[in-house]
């Protein structure tokens, strides 16, 4: 056993959601792990004991040399991101493409020039199926072979597909060894859920424990989406990474439901009472649903928890939040 090298990984957008839970997956199967965010360390989800933090404002090639440098493995989860409310306004669109494309163009290109073989793992998006396949909410069409003719619903989604492109066009120029997999509305607990960037399971777990009547929700409440548990993702990931398979693959979940059908078991979870009323406000495409057909085919990979299950465990922990947020409020208003 003293033999055995220890495998290691570098995990870019190890401060947010997908990463941190990542960062935390790779420690308990073994791997050392060196975490990488532009965030303040102090505003990551959570700083993980065994991992080297590396706070990264500026990718050179130089330190992305020192960052990837006796990696075995790399997950780029790096990106400006969040919700409908940040996706689908178009004020963030700018950011959003030029930020996530400069990560990729400058990690891949040195990756390529590393003088021993690391293997990467891209994480794209659902954004980037065409809108067109995906106007209908009862029968949107997520297949992977339907990304072409281009026409994703968002520059985030355009800038997604780009990075696909790039990733796959180094792999054939330079043998990098990639893995690229398109999430489909990743959700639990420690993602956002108050800071504009929340999608839309936290949103409404978010607004089902307010003490309220009614419960807002943006759109008709038609609109169909599936969304899968975190737990899942990160089996999926690891499975992915672990396989021969080179193809670009869903990781997502087929249970699809309304926006509307969300909304209300948040609201069954919370045990209140609440009316929904359905406003304007950004939407997207009005269906969408993974289908994991290539990924059961191979991979033999199927999701594990049910929305609701998801829902209860991420209601918890924004509950409990929301809980010590107040604690905190009240705590700074007494008189000292």
């Amino acid at each position: 056993m003293e033999n055995v090298k220890e495998r290691t990984a570098v995990v870019f957008g190890a401060g947010g959601f997908i990463g941190g839970h990542l960062v935390k997956r790779l420690l308990s199967e073994g791997y050392v792990v060196r975490a990488v965010d532009i965030k303040a360390k102090k505003n990551w989800w959570q700083v993980h004991d065994g991992t080297e933090i590396v706070d990264c404002h500026d990718l050179t090639s130089d330190s992305i040399f020192q960052m990837v440098t006796g990696m075995d493995e790399v997950y780029q989860l790096a990106a400006d991101m969040g919700g409908a409310g940040y996706i689908f306004t178009g004020e963030n669109d700018a950011n959003v493409m030029t930020n996530s494309a400069l990560i990729n163009l400058r990690l891949v290109n040195q990756l390529a020039k590393m003088p021993e073989e690391i293997k990467v793992f891209y994480s794209s998006s659902a954004c980037i199926y065409p809108a067109r396949n995906q106007t209908d909410p009862d029968n949107p069409n997520c297949a992977e072979d339907s990304a072409y003719p281009a026409d994703p619903d968002s520059d985030y989604g355009w800038e997604k597909l780009f990075s696909e492109r790039l990733y796959k066009a180094y792999e054939r120029n330079y043998s990098l060894p990639v893995r690229i997999a398109r999430f489909h509305n990743i959700f639990g607990p420690q993602g956002s859920w108050e800071d504009g960037k929340e999608k839309a399971p936290a949103a409404m777990c978010r607004k089902a424990a307010e003490d309220t009547e009614v419960m807002e929700v943006w759109g008709p409440g038609t609109q169909t989406r599936s969304f899968l548990y975190i737990d899942d993702c990160l089996d999926a990931v690891r499975a992915l990474m672990e396989s021969d398979c080179t193809e670009i693959i869903n990781i997502g979940s087929e249970e699809m439901v309304s926006i509307n059908h969300l909304a209300s078991l948040a609201i069954d979870i919370s045990g209140q009472k609440k009316n929904i009323k359905n406003i304007p406000g950004p939407v997207g495409v009005m269906g969408r649903c993974s289908d994991n057909k290539l990924i059961q085919n191979l991979l033999g990979w199927t999701p594990k928890y049910s929305l609701e299950e998801g829902m209860k465990l991420t209601f918890a922990y924004i509950k409990q939040e929301m809980t010590d947020v107040e604690k905190m409020r009240r705590k700074i208003k007494q008189p000292t």
